[in-house]
């Protein structure tokens, strides 16, 4: 068996572990536990009588709604600048779904990129030009963050954004919660940034010099399990730098903007919800929390970041709902229109690229 069909075998396996019943439902039934437990904790029958839904909420949970239409258009732009037009506007929407799907069955750390570059592959981008894309939308992702969170910390109030009240994360407030929060936002912050200049350095300064010292750090006795690997991801750094090492000021500003629209788009997703039901007393401070609370959802292991990402989602953004019985349902509304369409289209759509892409080749 050659080294390409023995990859395509484990990737064909891989893509079909995620499709398994037991992987979708999981993160379905982890979400919902959640918010029947959040349910059951605010019901009461007067403050449900306090909510009133009304055109304009509707209006708004349409414009929130379209935010995810804006995000996933941003995905789609940015794979075809950075596929420079190889990649067709309907290949692009095929990919990012794959890749959407596969986001959704597997720790938020980990995300789809493992089999990204498979998808960019059985859609027609060569191996190597594929392997670079997935290194530059990475690069482009993580950079976002470290403009925006400085950008968004010098906009608000250093005690509003991470002084808050929180039962889940062990304390009922005050300077213990917000010193927790710090920490975990700083490091989470470090590593995105060591990330960035390694990826930086591999990609557009010195690829044969950041394989070596991939290897010299994996040669270690207790990394020296993961230096094939490691070896490996170097010589596809090579390969990525070959392929956008020249590319133009413009053609990164353009991949850029791409990038911009998707995570902006994202986050504006909880403001509009909310503007269905209350008046937003400072939407710069929605905005700035939630780039907080996605590092604090980098952690968790469970697929998407369930039940975790619906605890925070309540205990971090809950100060800014006013009524109580609104934040388990705005809590399945925020779930509804980020996450569930993804994992529920894909489980219809992955079997049918499977077999269209691996069985009928073979």
């Amino acid at each position: 068996m050659t080294c390409e069909n023995k990859n395509t075998t484990q990737n064909y396996n891989t893509l079909l572990r995620s499709i398994k019943p037991r992987q979708i439902l999981l993160p379905i039934a982890i979400g919902f536990a959640v918010v029947v437990y959040l349910f059951w904790n605010d019901f009461s029958r007067n403050s449900f009588a306090d909510i009133h839904f009304t055109r304009y909420a509707l209006l708004w949970i349409f414009i929130a709604f379209f935010m995810m239409f804006l995000r996933d258009f941003g995905y789609v732009l940015r794979l075809r600048i950075l596929s420079e037009r190889s990649l067709s506007w309907i290949q692009c929407i095929r990919i990012i779904f794959l890749w959407e799907f596969t986001s959704t069955v597997t720790p938020a750390a980990v995300g789809g990129t493992s089999l990204a570059v498979v998808f960019m592959y059985k859609e027609g981008v060569a191996l190597g030009k594929a392997t670079a894309m997935v290194f530059a939308t990475a690069l482009l992702d993580e950079l976002y963050f470290l403009i925006m969170f400085p950008l968004v910390i010098l906009s608000v109030s250093f005690s509003d954004l991470f002084s808050v009240q929180s039962e889940f994360l062990g304390t009922t407030g005050g300077a213990g919660i917000m010193n927790k929060l710090v920490y975990f936002s700083l490091i989470g912050y470090a590593l995105k940034a060591i990330f960035v200049c390694f990826v930086f350095y591999g990609l557009f300064i010195n690829p044969r010099g950041f394989k070596r010292l991939l290897g010299c750090v994996f040669s270690l006795k207790f990394l020296k399990r993961w230096r094939k690997a490691a070896i490996r991801t170097g010589s596809d750094m090579e390969i990525a730098s070959a392929e956008y090492k020249r590319k133009s000021a413009w053609f990164w500003c353009k991949a850029f903007t791409g990038t911009f629209i998707s995570w902006t788009a994202r986050y504006w997703v909880v403001n509009f919800l909310f503007l269905a039901f209350f008046v937003v007393p400072n939407h710069v401070l929605l905005f700035a929390r939630q780039l907080v609370m996605w590092i604090m959802m980098l952690v968790m292991p469970s697929p998407g970041g369930s039940g975790f990402a619906e605890i925070i989602f309540s205990d971090y953004l809950g100060e800014f709902i006013p009524i109580a019985a609104l934040i388990p349902i705005l809590t399945l509304l925020w779930r509804l229109i980020t996450y569930y369409p993804y994992l529920l289209v894909g489980a219809f759509y992955v079997p049918v690229w499977i077999r269209t892409r691996f069985l009928n080749k073979k």
